[in-house]
């Protein structure tokens, strides 16, 4: 319920602007018109049994979207004005579904070591 603003990413941007616009929506029905839950539910299923993907739910996206937006290094607050998730979770969904990888663990120590640079020493 919470109103989020998502800016598009470079990729999503080009794709849609090599779409022809049909409606004001992105996601809509063949009438133009938004997707009512019952038909986008049929859609998404008949769309996902054809790619078959078993058990991927559209929500899911979102919490995809979560991990990779913490692996590229964004803040809890920063993914959840994106997600429009709640901080406890965007927390609980990154403890469930992020990997430790070494990839962040290798982050962390750069971050470490550009703050230590940058610190004032005792002598300054």
């Amino acid at each position: 319920g919470v109103r989020v603003t998502v800016p598009c990413t470079t990729a999503l941007k080009t794709a849609l602007d090599s779409l022809p616009r049909r409606a004001d929506t992105i996601l809509h029905s063949p009438t133009g018109l938004a997707w009512d839950a019952r038909n986008f539910r049929q859609r998404w299923a008949k769309t996902t049994k054809k790619a078959k993907l078993k058990d991927l739910h559209f929500h899911d996206l979102r919490g995809t979207a979560i991990t990779l937006l913490a692996e590229a290094g964004s803040t809890v607050p920063e993914i959840a004005s994106i997600t429009g998730h709640r901080l406890e979770s965007v927390s609980r969904i990154l403890e469930t579904y992020l990997a430790r990888t070494s990839k962040l663990s290798d982050s962390a120590i750069e971050k470490l070591e550009r703050h230590l640079a940058t610190r004032p020493t005792e002598t300054d």
